[in-house]
Order: structure tokens, then C-alpha cells, then sequence
């Protein structure tokens, strides 16, 4: 039976995208999965594939790479022939607009290259769950492209009352249109970049089902783990995405996430568009303002880490996005208020802080992403009581 476990570190040299099969889902892979690459461009000729018939593991990874864990320039490799592609997104009042956006050729060489292994067992060893898997990371980054919502600066957050209650939607309304109403209205909406996250990765799954592929019953079996306990931005992630917080609550350990999960074991540098990561502002007196912990971040392709705020033109570099969070320390909050305070930084600073905060970083070993909604048995949700 397939699970929805957390994905460990893979086994030292294994990367890329593995699928644990049956002898009969294993004969029929190959084939479809050569289909899916060139569907997407990617030639053969890139793409290693690996047979385990004792083990029923097929495991397809880039060539070319080398020892080279970074993904951040995949679409500076001219072998690779990546562009971005554009998507019709919808706006207010029924209308729609043209966005460029990260490509699902750079999100499967990403996925491929070295530095992570993805896993797809039992009935998620299907290519289509990889597409699909790759369509949500997409939608995800569609949705956070262009966003410009309000920081609350320490204040309390800003909700549109028409659709929420301090983010709670209100009663008799439709999540789907709770949540486009953040995308459509953003000045109404302020929100720190935890919500913010949570927002675009229930956007980006619910939406991706209900519009671009179209599939009412994967649809409701999102929108029914979002609202199991009605709070759909309430536990997206699992609880131990956050056991590093000295205030961690150990029961949290086992608590799976609604819609997302954890991958252990992944290079420093290694990012797949469509991941949820967390760079840890380590500094102990600026770590206790409000905000500022740390700071939650999607990644769009193309070095490309998401602006909620659009504070620096809707996205940083992953350069930009180490100094935004260790600036913190020398009381830089804004980047334009606060510019002359920012310390230049060296490229060893950046070779270090490229590092997970044991070994004197700021970069979280683990990244969050969507579960393979409708190849697996997702894990159980904590059951409510009525005391």
C-alpha cells in the first residue's frame, strides 16, 4: 500500500526520480516515461535510466552534472535549451491574464539532477503522478510570481471581512474563492510570510486541480484535508518541519501535514521550483522580534526565491535571500529604509551561510512540498474532539 511518509536522505550516490514498482507497473514505465521527456523537451540522450529488478526500482537521473548539487543555474545550460513558459491566470471580475513563469521541463531537470531523490512507490508508480506532481509545483509558482501584500510590521494581520475572520474563511463561503480573493486583492490583506506561504501552497494545489487539470475528485479530497478541522491555513506542513524551535511541543512529532511534506537529506544548494524553504535568522537578539525567526520562502526556478512584498522587484536571488535574512542582525528590516546599515558581504560569507545552521548557515536541510495527491494513502489527520 503507498503511504504518504516523510522521503528520507536517499542512499549515498542515488538521485533523481525513483519509482518502487510492481513487475508489472515496472514493465509498463519505461516506455511512458520516455513519452513524458520528450513531451517536455528533454531529450534522451540527458536522462540515465537505472533498473533494480530485485528491489523493482527504476530510477532516472540528469547526466551531465557531475558532483555539481545546485540547481539554482540548471537554465543557464545551454544543452538543457530551457524557457520559461506562459500560463492565462485568472484575475478579478472573470477575467484572465498572460504570466510568464517557471517551466515543467526546468521543474523535472530539477527533480532529476543530482543532490535529492525523489520517491514514487506503489500506486503513485505511475508517470502520470510525476506530471502531475510537476503541474502543482507549477501552479504553485505561478501563484506567487506577482504578489504584493502588506507586512503587518509586527501588528496585528489584515483580512478582507468580506471573505475571512483572521483567517478563518467566513461562514457559507467557498474556500476556493476565499483564497483567489488574496491573489485578486491583495492590498486588502495583511500577512506575514508564514501565512503567506501556507496561502500560495493551498492556492497552488486546490487551484490546480479545480482549473487546469480538472479533476473534481482530486479537488475535493484537497479542500476536504484544508478544512478537516476548519481552518484550512491551519497545519498544511507537517508539525516536525518546526522541532528545531527551542518551544517546540514533542507531540507535534508525529502530526502529519494536511497537504504537504517533508523531504530530509538535501544538498545545500539543491532546489526544486515549487519547495518550501526555511532560512533560520540565527542571531539571538533579532530572532526574538516578531517576524523575524526566520523566514519562509518558496523557490520560482531560475534562482528565483519569492517577494510576498514585492520589496525587491517580486523575487531575490538566492544571494539576495541570504543577506535579506542575515542583514536582520545588523537591524536592516527594510532593504530601503535601513540600506545604509547593510554589511557587505564576501563570497566566503556566502559559501558559509550556504551551509544548515549546525554548520554556521542559515539554510534549513530540508525542504516541504505537495504530496502525490491521488497516487497515495495520505496520512490520517488528527481527530477532533468536542470537550
Amino acid at each position: 500500500m503507498a503511504s504518504a511518509q516523510a522521503q528520507e536522505a536517499p542512499e549515498a550516490g542515488t538521485y533523481g526520480v525513483q519509482f518502487l514498482c510492481s513487475p508489472s507497473q515496472l514493465a509498463q514505465l519505461s516506455p511512458k516515461m520516455f513519452r513524458y521527456l520528450q513531451r517536455l523537451g528533454i531529450p534522451a540522450r540527458l536522462v540515465k535510466e537505472t533498473v533494480d529488478k530485485p528491489r523493482g526500482a527504476m530510477t532516472y537521473s540528469l547526466l551531465g552534472s557531475g558532483t555539481t548539487v545546485s540547481t539554482l543555474f540548471l537554465a543557464q545550460r545551454t544543452e538543457l535549451a530551457i524557457k520559461d513558459e506562459v500560463l492565462l491566470m485568472p484575475v478579478k471580475n472573470n477575467k484572465t491574464r498572460k504570466l510568464r513563469t517557471v517551466s515543467q521541463k526546468e521543474i523535472l531537470l530539477a527533480l532529476l539532477h543530482p543532490g535529492r531523490l525523489t520517491e514514487f512507490r506503489g500506486k503513485a508508480c505511475d508517470v502520470q503522478a510525476l506530471a502531475d506532481h510537476v503541474g502543482i509545483r507549477q501552479n504553485t509558482v505561478a501563484w506567487a510570481e506577482v504578489l504584493e501584500w502588506g507586512w503587518p510590521e509586527g501588528g496585528p494581520a489584515k483580512w478582507n471581512a468580506r471573505y475571512w475572520v483572521n483567517g478563518t474563511p467566513t461562514l457559507r463561503t467557498p474556500l476556493h474563492k476565499a483564497l483567489n480573493d488574496m491573489f485578486f486583492e491583495q492590498g486588502k490583506y495583511d500577512i506575514g510570510c508564514y501565512a503567506a506561504t501556507k496561502v500560495v501552497f493551498a492556492q497552488g494545489a486546490l487551484d490546480y486541480f479545480r482549473r487546469v487539470n480538472r479533476v473534481a475528485g482530486k479537488a475535493r479530497g484537497v479542500e476536504q484535508r484544508l478544512l478537516a478541522d476548519g481552518e484550512p491555513l491551519v497545519d498544511l506542513e507537517p508539525g516536525r518541519m518546526w522541532s528545531f524551535e527551542v518551544d517546540f511541543d514533542p507531540l507535534e512529532l508525529e502530526r502529519p501535514g494536511k497537504i504537504l511534506r517533508m523531504v530530509g537529506g538535501v544538498a545545500p544548494g539543491n532546489f526544486v521550483p515549487g519547495d518550501w524553504v526555511y532560512f533560520l535568522n540565527t542571531d539571538v537578539r533579532t530572532s526574538q522580534k516578531t517576524g523575524y525567526e526566520g523566514s519562509n520562502a518558496i523557490y520560482l526556478g531560475g534562482n528565483r526565491f519569492d517577494d510576498y512584498y514585492n520589496d525587491n522587484d517580486h523575487h531575490y536571488s538566492y544571494q539576495e535571500k541570504l543577506s535579506e535574512v542575515y542583514q536582520w542582525r545588523h537591524d536592516v528590516f527594510s532593504r530601503h529604509r535601513d540600506a545604509e546599515k547593510i554589511r557587505p558581504l564576501s563570497v566566503q560569507d556566502y559559501e558559509r551561510l550556504n551551509a544548515t545552521p549546525e554548520n554556521g548557515g542559515l539554510l534549513m536541510g530540508f525542504r516541504v512540498v505537495p504530496y502525490f495527491f491521488g497516487y497515495e494513502d495520505l496520512p490520517p489527520l488528527p481527530v477532533l474532539r468536542n470537550d
